[in-house]
């Protein structure tokens, strides 16, 4: 049978034991998909939309990665992690969605699906943030795993 691995046999939550754990490679691509309107998609010019903030792309880049790097200190059991990489692209689809993919990657004991996770949905939240002003229709519709490597076992997503 599978357990949740957060809690301790009294039930109560519990930050995993790594220290048996091996130090293995690991990598992970998480996605986030946005909505956009007509009235935001009208604004985009090379690619980008550029509003008096700056460049909403490029912020949301930055915002994921600075979260990626602070996922330890937003979920509660989460280990606090050194990310050796992690990698945001934004490209725009045929269906007025922004796909978002934070991949990141670590030598370590545990880790490193979370970070893609918080990564990819802070930069959607960025998006939604800095394009509010031009419409609330914006949806945030999916964030999910794409693939990982390292540790017990490998996930692709198909």
């Amino acid at each position: 049978m599978i357990e949740f691995t957060h809690l301790n046999k009294a039930g109560n939550a519990t930050m995993v034991d790594v220290s048996a754990k091996q130090v293995t490679h690991r990598t992970a691509t998480a996605r986030s998909i946005v909505y956009l309107p007509a009235e935001v998609l009208a604004q985009l010019t090379n690619g980008d939309l550029q509003t008096k903030k700056g460049s909403v792309f490029q912020t949301a880049i930055i915002a994921g990665i600075m979260a990626a790097k602070k996922t330890g200190d937003l979920i509660p059991l989460c280990h606090p992690l050194g990310l050796d990489n992690c990698k945001i692209n934004i490209q725009l689809n045929d269906e007025q969605e922004v796909i978002i993919d934070c991949t990141a990657s670590i030598t370590a004991k545990t880790g490193i699906e979370m970070e893609a996770l918080v990564g990819a949905s802070i930069a959607a939240l960025t998006i939604y943030d800095m394009c509010k002003a031009l419409s609330h229709d914006i949806v945030i519709k999916d964030t999910k795993l794409i693939e990982k490597t390292g540790g017990k076992r490998d996930f692709k997503r198909t």
